[in-house]
């Protein structure tokens, strides 16, 4: 139960954040910049965030150096960031998931997609002092 609180506050605060920067991204960087360079901006924030949330949420909840909680902390975070991206995201943009895969950014997207993967193992990678 633990684990399940674990993910789903680890995705909380990055998807929060991420919906934060991704609106600031878009209302004013994106016109300036476009897509690519803002989103490739974004991205050391968002790994600074993973790496912070990760950290504070796994001493906070005391959650085991045990390699399978760990991940599985990371999976369900992964889970809801999924379920969040393609149901919020793609509803509010009113595309479908083959239209959103289609328009990504080949270098952005790519990126995004390392990130997604970065999320989901951090809390396993994330020292316990």
């Amino acid at each position: 139960m633990r684990t399940l609180k674990a993910g789903a506050l680890y995705f909380v605060l990055v998807f929060g954040t991420g919906f934060v920067l991704g609106t600031i991204r878009t209302l004013w960087i994106v016109p300036r910049l476009g897509t690519r360079m803002a989103e490739l901006m974004e991205a050391p924030f968002m790994l600074a965030v993973t790496i912070l949330a990760a950290r504070w949420i796994v001493r906070r909840l005391a959650i085991p150096s045990v390699t399978s909680t760990r991940l599985g902390m990371g999976l369900v975070a992964l889970g809801l960031m999924l379920v969040a991206e393609f149901g919020l995201v793609l509803w509010l943009r009113g595309l479908s998931i083959k239209e959103y895969l289609a328009t990504r950014d080949p270098v952005s997207g790519t990126v995004y997609y390392l990130m997604l993967g970065v999320f989901a193992v951090m809390p396993l990678l994330v020292a316990r002092r």
